[in-house]
């Protein structure tokens, strides 16, 4: 994405969900009212991930001038609404936890700040892929990265064996490998494409170089149906529409049965998987493994993300000096880290604690791969840059509407993928959002 500045994000006068433009809110600069030099800062944290009240405390018991309380809040769309309607009441908190996809509408209504200033350093501790999606690629900084979802491939390694196939490396060779299954076992699957969380879409896009958004001055420019998109659209219908893999939705009763039987044999996924299958394949504990993500070009080495979270302080904090030195301490710090692992069951986006502390050794459910942390790190530093927009929410469910239909179908997924662009721009330019053609 292009240079971003909150003065042309807010130019564009959109909010999210159709609330009118907003005036900028009194934010403090870098300075702190009511310092610790007048008395102890107490802070105010909007946060989804369990047990982050624990994390802070242990911040608190270090810090007894900057006093931080973890208020639990619903994630989502609603988290975003509600920090929105905060901001423009000026009774925001001064921290949030922010997905990655969910900033630019953040800064877009002036809702977070620029802390560039009192985060300088923390750059070089997180993936450049990583870092960019909390800058935009500008110089600004409006979050540190929190945790990340590089995307990889799990599969059953004892039905490989069984069935003689190599873990592919290409898409190519996931395709062939798909297809060799189906004339040994044509019961069986290799996996299947779900349209029931567009993040995986996203991100198999975003590994193929994809920009669904991108700004200059004032103008937005929606590319969905971009190349790299439209490359990934083709590959995984094709692959439908001949039957090579399933067409049904994950995370339900039927998807965890064909991933406890050994139905299906593998999922493209991210590194929180181990975490899912242990309840959604119980009786196959230490029969899975995990491999780096085919890429588009033998040799390559690229991936994509799929879920992640920040931590920002807004333009209502009185204390935005203090807000991000805890947020750096959350993001960056050891013993804050390990903690956030622990007691959050995140996977950190900081590169030193993807491998140390609690990440030391691998997850229960892949007692087989004692390496997988290990795997996992080298592959999250090759994750490739995002490009968000302020509607991703319309776009998401426009993708799980029609993408839903191409599936059960069996076809029409080029169809599908031109109106989630049309219904992505009609949106934007409907919220007051200059739009390029």
């Amino acid at each position: 994405m292009p240079h971003i500045t909150r003065r042309s994000l807010a130019a564009a006068t959109a909010v999210l969900l159709g609330a009118t433009a907003l005036t900028a809110c009194g934010s403090s600069g870098s300075g702190d009212e009511g310092g610790a030099a007048s008395g102890p800062v107490s802070l105010t944290y909007w946060a989804w991930a369990p047990g982050m009240d624990k994390v802070a405390a242990l911040w608190n018991a270090e810090h007894p001038d900057i006093q931080v309380t973890v208020q639990k809040q619903a994630s989502g769309d609603d988290l975003v609404t509600k920090i929105i309607t905060a901001t423009k009441a000026h009774k925001g908190p001064d921290l949030v936890q922010a997905e990655y996809q969910a900033l630019p509408t953040l800064v877009s209504n002036d809702a977070l700040a620029d802390i560039a200033p009192e985060v300088q350093g923390a750059k070089d501790k997180f993936a450049p892929g990583i870092w960019q999606q909390t800058t935009f690629g500008g110089e600004a900084v409006y979050a540190l990265p929190q945790d990340s979802g590089p995307l990889m491939f799990f599969y059953r390694e004892d039905l490989f064996k069984q069935y003689g196939l190599t873990v592919p490396t290409t898409w190519d060779e996931f395709a062939e490998t798909a297809r060799a299954l189906k004339k040994k076992a044509p019961k069986k699957a290799l996996t299947t494409f779900s349209a029931n969380d567009a993040g995986l879409f996203a991100g198999l896009s975003q590994q193929a170089g994809a920009k669904w958004w991108t700004f200059e001055g004032d103008t937005w420019k929606v590319g969905i149906e971009d190349a790299a998109t439209k490359k990934v659209t083709d590959f995984w219908g094709g692959l439908v529409a001949e039957g090579a893999v399933d067409n049904q939705p994950m995370y339900t009763p039927a998807w965890n049965k064909a991933l406890n039987t050994g139905e299906q044999l593998a999922w493209v996924s991210a590194v929180w998987a181990p975490g899912t299958l242990t309840t959604a394949a119980p009786d196959t504990k230490g029969k899975w493994a995990m491999a780096p993500l085919p890429q588009w070009n033998k040799g390559e080495t690229a991936t994509g993300s799929w879920g992640g979270s920040s931590t920002a302080v807004t333009t209502d904090s009185k204390h935005k000096a203090a807000a991000a030195k805890f947020a750096t301490w959350l993001n960056t710090d050891p013993k804050a880290l390990e903690a956030l692992v622990k007691e959050s069951g995140i996977y950190p986006a900081a590169t030193a604690a993807q491998t140390s502390g609690a990440l030391a050794q691998a997850p229960a459910f892949f007692p087989n791969q004692a390496d997988f942390y290990t795997r996992a790190a080298e592959i999250a530093k090759t994750t490739a840059p995002a490009a968000w927009g302020p509607n991703v929410n319309v776009a998401y469910t426009s993708f799980k509407d029609e993408f839903g239909k191409a599936a059960k179908a069996k076809s029409g997924f080029d169809a599908a993928l031109a109106k989630v662009q049309t219904t992505t721009v009609a949106d934007l330019s409907k919220q007051g959002f200059e739009v390029a053609k």
